[in-house]
């Protein structure tokens, strides 16, 4: 929890940051970012290279592994589809479409926005900005209450990057090689996904 609690507090400083500083923060602090998640990448890499149990459980998985990703757009798009008859002003293709954004909400959002519009992108890019946000802070409770595949499934596309780093050291080293193994293919499916939601 004093983790999540310190990312929190990161992540407001970042948009207080953000917000006071627009206008004099330099252009390249986009690229700062992805040195440092490069960086964290190298580092969760390193951990799993060095730990033979997670490579061993990905021998060990075969073509179980390709339950996890399965089972995040199932849980995802049917989950959307329960609340759809909650949600006032986005119609059924729209809300599948975004939650088949998978936590990819830069090009999940652009997709959506080229189809049906600002409000829909919009909420795409919120609604999948948000799946990652809660992933870095609910990933301890995801655990204790889910078990180590909880963060994964939670985390969608975004378990191959950002937020990779916390999954392995709360789900475990062991649990990365899936994380990332999920996060690929979810990120490989969403440029398919949700233009082929929007085509009807």
């Amino acid at each position: 929890m004093k983790n999540s609690l310190i990312i929190l507090a990161f992540f407001t400083a970042g948009v207080c940051l953000g917000i006071v500083g627009d206008g004099w923060l330099p252009e390249s602090i986009d690229s700062a970012g992805s040195i440092v998640l490069f960086v964290l990448m190298g580092l969760v890499g390193f951990g799993i290279g060095a730990d033979s149990e997670s490579l061993k459980v990905l021998k060990e998985s075969n073509l179980k592994i390709l339950l996890m990703p399965l089972a995040v757009v199932a849980g995802s798009l049917g989950g959307a589809a329960l609340i759809a008859s909650f949600m006032e002003g986005l119609d059924l293709q729209e809300i599948l479409a975004i939650s088949g954004g998978f936590g990819y909400y830069s090009l999940s959002s652009l997709f959506i926005t080229e189809l049906r519009g600002e409000l829909p992108g919009t909420i795409a890019l919120l609604a999948n900005v948000m799946r990652e946000i809660i992933t870095l802070l609910m990933t301890p409770l995801f655990v204790r209450w889910a078990g180590p595949l909880g963060p994964i499934a939670s985390g969608g596309a975004t378990s191959m990057d950002t937020t990779l780093p916390i999954i392995s050291m709360y789900s475990g080293k062991q649990y990365a090689v899936i994380a990332l193994f999920n996060g690929i293919v979810l990120t490989v499916l969403v440029p398919f996904l949700v233009p082929f939601i929007l085509s009807f």
